[in-house]
């Protein structure tokens, strides 16, 4: 629960500044395999005998730390800030605490009925899943591949750390802090490249991040950025339209076509796999006639979750939850009760494509649940975000258990144990997020800042606002860029679909282009050099490389994100100067 929480925070503080929610579990499963051997020499030291750590409790401790470090995702951390956003409501930290601990403990439960249809029976890959049992695998059998690993990332936590205080902590003996950015030499419309955010961040995490992700991706990213604050902001500030050459002006504008992009390429590529969906669609019929698929040949029966388990859970935690949305953003009850339903039918949704796909659709879950709501009440802002949060928290903790479960059937865990394990990072994971997000977020201003661009929670705002108050608003050149976004997203979805394999690594990524949109180029340029020094360890050094990169990566991110943490708490309680 600990590393879980660990992984949280990380996460948080990820999320608030580029908008993807990264992977934990091998980063997690790295971290328990550092922590237990030192313990068992610590124990050898004292000649007491050390218990066992292995495969097994490895798996368990990656389900716990995996349910606290997804927390931030599946709308989590981007209907509760656009809502703060928006209206400047926050919920009490009890209130949000429920909610967060409601949400993802249904995830759980709305995961149990379809298990053993997708992994015992279809045995759908669920890549990370996989990826995590073969990690697992690789650090018990090989013990100094695996200290190497472990010494790797926390060597790189420990550099990621470093930066963050020479450049977030103002203390008077320190002989000088880093800058947060370095500009970059040369002019754009005459004023410094800086001025427009193209400039090398101060940090590493988005290097990290950057290398985490594909090399399409990064460039992609770094096409985003000079487009958008090289070319489209310069001349939208020469005609007037943009206030001023500065981040917060400028992606009020940006805003739209990169959220058009997000929107139409995730809602095409989700059209893509209606067959998965009809899949799911018909494994939904089954549970509403209360019928499972055959199991008599399963030999892991006498240990899996009854699937009573499953109605059980809705039944004691769909009242607390459609009280909760009454009581805190005055959703009326029957559309509260229409959310139960509609939230279970994404989590079944979200389970196949992430087990078919290692993607888990939220960024078209949470829009089509918010055009739903924008039918059914219209105008209600509210309503529309939070039913939105209900619907995509519902489908990522869903998804994100039977990722676990995928990795604990290929090791031979006890699926009943990987569910409790799940239930305690659900608790870890709502009970960190919240003082942390109020902490690092004291005031609506923050949001949408250079600091944190919350791109994510841009997004979910502005597609909810469009839903309430139209796009009559709308600057008309706004009004044509979201236009332009829609099809160019709808046009790199179908070219990624049907495009030769050959030419998809040329294909720019809709979703590098329309985050980079709703970023600062700084975090885009950043996280280019990052995807493209893994992408060059890969060329080098094959799977050797890829070992080096992960561990690294993961250090550096965990490392800048929790002392970044660390620094804002010392602000806060006065121990550091402002």
């Amino acid at each position: 629960m600990l590393i879980g929480a660990l992984m949280c925070l990380s996460n948080l503080y990820v999320v608030l500044k580029t908008g993807w929610s990264l992977g934990v579990t091998i980063t997690a499963c790295i971290l328990a395999f550092s922590f237990f051997g030192l313990w068992r020499k610590a124990l050898g030291l004292c000649r007491v005998d050390s218990p066992a750590f292995g495969p097994l409790e490895n798996n368990a401790m990656s389900s716990v730390a995996s349910a606290a470090g997804y927390m931030t995702g599946g709308g989590n951390m981007a209907a509760m800030p656009a809502l703060l956003m928006l209206t400047g409501i926050r919920p009490d930290l009890v209130w949000m605490f429920l909610w967060f601990l409601l949400i993802s403990a249904l995830g759980v439960f709305a995961a149990i009925p379809i298990k053993r249809q997708l992994i015992n029976i279809e045995q759908l890959p669920f890549p990370t899943g996989t990826a995590t049992a073969e990690t697992i695998n690789a650090l018990h059998a090989h013990g100094a591949g695996g200290a190497k690993k472990a010494k790797l990332l926390g060597l790189s936590a420990l550099v990621g750390a470093a930066v963050a205080w020479a450049r977030d902590a103002k203390v008077s003996w320190l002989p000088g802090n880093l800058p947060e950015h370095y500009g970059l030499p040369f002019k754009v419309g005459g004023l410094p490249a800086g001025n427009w955010t193209l400039a090398l961040d101060g940090g590493l995490l988005l290097i990290g991040a950057g290398a985490l992700m594909s090399f399409r991706i990064g460039w992609s990213m770094l096409l985003g950025a000079i487009v958008t604050y090289g070319v489209l902001a310069p001349e939208m500030v020469a005609r007037g339209v943009i206030s001023a050459a500065a981040y917060k002006p400028i992606v009020q504008w940006t805003l739209w076509s990169g959220a058009a992009i997000l929107v139409s390429s995730g809602l095409m590529s989700f059209a893509f796999q209606w067959r998965m969906v009809a899949r799911a669609f018909n494994e939904l019929s089954l549970l509403l006639k209360r019928k499972s698929p055959d199991t008599t040949a399963d030999p892991m029966a006498a240990v899996e979750c009854p699937t009573s388990w499953f109605p059980i859970g809705f039944i004691l935690l769909s009242p607390p939850l459609v009280f909760l949305m009454r009581h805190l953003f005055g959703i009326p009850v029957w559309a509260g009760m229409i959310a139960i339903p509609l939230a279970m039918l994404m989590g079944v949704i979200a389970s196949r494509v992430t087990g078919e796909t290692d993607v888990t659709p939220t960024k078209a879950l949470g829009p089509v649940t918010q055009l739903i709501y924008g039918v059914l009440l219209p105008k209600q802002l509210i309503a529309n975000l939070m039913s939105a949060n209900v619907t995509g928290g519902v489908g990522l903790h869903a998804a994100d258990l039977l990722t676990d479960l995928k990795s604990g059937y290929l090791l031979g865990a006890n699926p009943r144990q990987q569910v409790y394990a799940q239930l305690f990072g659900v608790l870890a994971g709502a009970a960190i997020v919240v003082p942390a997000f109020n902490l690092l977020v004291p005031t609506a201003d923050v949001l949408g800042s250079a600091a944190f661009p919350a791109p994510g929670v841009q997004v979910w705002a502005g597609v909810s606002k469009m839903l309430a108050d139209g796009i009559g608003g709308l600057h008309p050149t706004a009004r044509w860029g979201a236009l332009f976004g829609l099809m160019l997203g709808t046009v790199l979805a179908i070219a990624e679909r049907y495009a030769p394999a050959k030419a998809k690594p040329w294909i720019p990524a809709p979703s590098g282009l329309g985050i980079a949109m709703v970023i600062p180029a700084s975090n885009s340029i950043s996280m280019f050099i990052g995807a493209s020094i893994a992408e060059a360890l890969r060329r080098g050094l094959g799977q050797k490389g890829e070992d080096i990169n992960l561990p690294a990566s993961s250090g550096l991110i965990a490392g800048e994100s929790l002392m970044g943490i660390l620094v804002k708490a010392l602000i806060v309680f006065g121990l550091l100067p402002k």
